[in-house]
């Protein structure tokens, strides 16, 4: 075996949205930094639909940006649409998401790699984990060359042991058309993980010159698109839209007809499928009384004619998928350039890491992405960001980093991956933040940039920007507290002009009157202008802070009794064993995951709250 002749403080292994936000934030910590991939063209590739963000992922995008990330910044380089969902329903389930030039963004998040200073980036196939004394000390590669390095990072993806199935042919690749990773699962058993199986696929993509667009929905992007990252000041390149169409009865006879040729439905397939992401086969078979369903065709690129059909994912053999799309509406002749398929990997149930995303079994080994069994690049991408930031904190000999559920959807993520032992895809929703309307997307900065300017990801003019802005809020915050209307004959016809609001009875100041469910911001601005231009980012955060001041309040308050649970630590040391009148459930689930505080132990599934009561006092008593 040879020894590479440099030594690493972080090494990254793969390079898709997880790795790329890892080495990302461990070279700009200040870390010796490697990254290694099987295929350097497709850094950052998006192998599923070609878009960032959507309802809840668009959250974690924006955190990600404001603790110092790159997804953001590529995103708004490269988009080719930007829609804000949700914009009829409250702040706190409002979301963003782009459509992406899928070529664009891979190359420029892999120019961004190259230019990073402490950070190499090589093609390497890794086929073992290098340990000495029970921790993590390098990887090595197919041409049996040894990497060593004082922390490592697996971003896996679905390359693990991964199968391609379409109908009947199986063959072993991690995406269509790549290479597995075949003998690195065997190092993760050797090391004593738990390894499971699951699964995901994609759709056909087909030739637009082949498709008749005339016969879909047109579904436009926004007219005044905005940006994801809180750094970018407006969207300048081209918007194309999208469209839309639906499967119909035609559609569902041909797939039930042919179900004993899907790789699903043959039994072929073993691992989970994602639930909230079902294939074609899947929507059929479970949603039997649904006469159709929607179709989202999608462009790839600018300088591609490959669009994708979001909606179909399908493991149906190549004859089938062709008589398929031919039944949709407008797709009666299309191309198709890529078949569909279904990918089963191997993962490791994320129960096995700290919350620093560190593997309790084996020091200094960091797992993030999908090998933790979660779906989606957005959420790939927070892990990745975690792991780096942990693991250059590792090195540096200071303290990890771990957001609480109160602070960042990035810290709900993590921790149900490591509390709630899933065992199927996790994807990210709104429903699984309980402090929800203070994690909104568009306050990520102000709840996180300066933990990312404490680490190092901030820099001076991000930093800066993020000032002002907080400056800027709380100065009209406290300009609309203390001006005050009168009743006169003016204002009274003035506020007529603007809204059905009724008389003016009495002296009001402007921010009860902005609570008033008929007026918005704009309509303060023409009663009482601020002597400055506020940008909208401030002018939003003015009107949901004091239209929702009643509601924030109480969250804040259910948040203040969160944390005293959360700050109740427990022991690395502590014997569940030993503590009399626990269940036995609760004991093994205790045991097992080895919960850090009271309020991790209080969501584990199977622990009750006369365990948690039984437990607090056992804690007191072991802390006397």
């Amino acid at each position: 075996m040879n020894k590479y002749h440099k030594h690493y403080d972080v090494i990254v292994v793969g390079a898709g949205h997880a790795g790329c936000e890892a080495a990302l934030a461990a070279s700009r910590m200040g870390c010796e930094t490697l990254i290694v991939t099987i295929n350097l063209d497709t850094i950052a590739k998006m192998s599923c639909n070609p878009a960032i963000g959507g309802l809840a992922k668009g959250h974690l995008v924006k955190e990600i940006d404001a603790l110092g990330g790159e997804m953001a910044k590529n995103i708004d380089k490269t988009g080719i649409q930007f829609r804000r969902l949700n914009t009829k329903k409250g702040p706190a389930v409002r979301s963003s998401r782009a459509q992406a030039d899928k070529k664009a963004y891979q190359d420029e998040m892999k120019r961004v790699l190259e230019r990073q200073e402490q950070l190499d980036i090589k093609q390497v196939l890794v086929e073992e984990l290098l340990t000495d004394n029970g921790r993590c000390v390098g990887i090595k590669s197919q041409t049996q060359t040894a990497y060593y390095g004082d922390t490592v990072i697996l971003t896996t993806g679905t390359f693990l042991r991964g199968t391609v199935h379409i109908g009947d042919v199986s063959y072993s690749a991690g995406r269509a058309g790549e290479s597995a990773a075949e003998k690195l699962s065997d190092s993760f058993l050797n090391l004593g993980f738990e390894i499971g199986r699951l699964k995901t696929g994609t759709p056909p993509r087909v030739n637009a010159h082949t498709i008749d667009i005339t016969q879909m929905e047109v579904q436009p992007g926004d007219e005044n698109p905005l940006p994801f990252s809180f750094s970018t000041e407006k969207i300048t390149q081209p918007q194309v839209p999208c469209y839309l169409t639906y499967t119909n009865e035609k559609t569902h006879q041909i797939i039930r007809d042919n179900l004993h040729r899907s790789a699903m439905y043959s039994g072929r397939i073993v691992g989970i499928g994602p639930r909230y992401c079902p294939s074609i086969e899947d929507k059929v078979v479970r949603f039997a009384d649904k006469k159709k369903h929607q179709v989202f065709v999608e462009p790839e690129g600018m300088d591609t004619e490959e669009i994708y059909l979001n909606g179909i994912s399908a493991s149906l053999p190549e004859d089938v998928q062709v008589e398929m799309v031919h039944s949709i509406r407008g797709l009666e002749n299309a191309e198709i350039m890529r078949f569909g398929y279904a990918v089963e990997y191997d993962f490791a149930p994320a129960t096995q890491l700290q919350p620093t995303l560190e593997t309790k079994a084996v020091p200094r080994l960091y797992f993030a992405g999908q090998l933790n069994g979660t779906t989606g690049y957005e959420e790939a991408a927070a892990q990745g960001l975690m792991a780096g930031i942990n693991a250059a904190l590792k090195v540096k000999g200071e303290e990890s980093l771990i957001l609480d559920r109160s602070q960042a959807y990035i810290a709900v993520l993590i921790d149900d991956l490591v509390t709630l032992d899933i065992r199927e895809p996790y994807r990210m929703f709104t429903s699984r933040a309980e402090y929800r309307l203070t994690l909104r997307e568009d306050n990520a900065d102000l709840r996180l940039t300066e933990i990312g300017r404490q680490i190092g990801l901030v820099d001076d003019e991000a930093y800066g920007r993020f000032q002002k802005k907080s400056a800027s809020i709380q100065k009209e915050l406290k300009r609309l507290d203390e001006t005050r209307l009168t009743p006169n004959a003016a204002t009274v016809d003035k506020l007529s002009q603007i809204a059905e609001t009724g008389k003016l009875k009495q002296p009001t100041v402007l921010a009860d009157l902005l609570k008033r469910p008929e007026l918005c911001y704009n309509h303060i601005e023409r009663l009482s202008p601020s002597d400055e231009e506020l940008p909208d980012s401030v002018k939003e955060q003015v009107e949901i802070q004091i239209k929702y001041d009643g509601y924030i309040q109480r969250q804040q308050r259910q948040i203040h009794q969160f944390k005293k649970l959360e700050n109740l630590r427990i022991p690395d040391t502590f014997n569940y064993v030993d503590v009399h009148g626990l269940k036995t459930e609760a004991c093994e689930k205790l045991e097992k995951i080895r919960p850090t505080s009271i309020g991790q132990a209080s969501r584990l599934p199977g622990v009750s709250p006369a365990d948690i009561s039984i437990l607090m006092v056992m804690l007191h008593q072991h802390k006397r």
